[in-house]
């Protein structure tokens, strides 16, 4: 038995969870809704105020789908309850980072700025032109849009230049050296 997958996922007050008949799992919070269609080989529940996941057999598809199941159910809970922060930081001379309505505008070196469209529930802030701060109900939504900024521009071994997360360690390579 999954050790994770047997552990009931509380639900806090002013969160709704509803389980359809379709394996769709609808829920809603104070922060937002989210929404997760998951597999035949697991069965979800709510009793009380709490989620229960359990399989239907013991076969490698079952075990595995059932951890991951439980595990989806708690980061959406906690989601639309206390919600998903990313930060990053713009390294660089003279580069920078807005917010634009719907897009986060960089300039990191190439000759026009990238333009990061934010999937739909994810917001964008800059409190300074060098960091950003991505915020949303969906944990994997705010991850890839995060991950799309830094991706416009990894941070370089050498100067350490780029778009990096907040407190991500990267590790500086020597430069040429040449001898007399």
């Amino acid at each position: 038995m999954s050790r994770i997958g047997k552990q009931p996922v509380a639900i806090p007050g002013g969160v709704k969870v509803e389980v359809g008949a379709d394996r769709k799992i609808k829920v809603t919070g104070p922060k937002g809704t989210s929404e997760f269609q998951h597999a035949a080989e697991v069965t979800v529940t709510v009793e009380g105020a709490s989620v229960m996941v359990a399989r239907s057999s013991d076969d490698r598809s079952a075990r595995a789908h059932h951890g991951t199941t439980r595990a989806m159910l708690a980061s959406m809970i906690g989601g639309v309850t206390k919600g998903y922060q990313k930060e990053l930081e713009v390294i660089g001379v003279g580069w920078n980072a807005a917010v634009q309505g719907r897009k986060v505008v960089l300039n990191v070196g190439y000759c026009n700025p990238v333009n990061i469209d934010l999937p739909e529930g994810v917001q964008a802030a800059c409190p300074n032109p060098t960091s950003i701060v991505v915020t949303g109900h969906d944990k994997q939504r705010v991850g890839l849009a995060a991950a799309r900024m830094r991706a416009s521009r990894p941070p370089e071994p050498y100067k350490g230049k780029g778009v990096r997360y907040r407190g991500e360690y990267v590790r500086q390579k020597a430069g040429k050296s040449f001898g007399s």
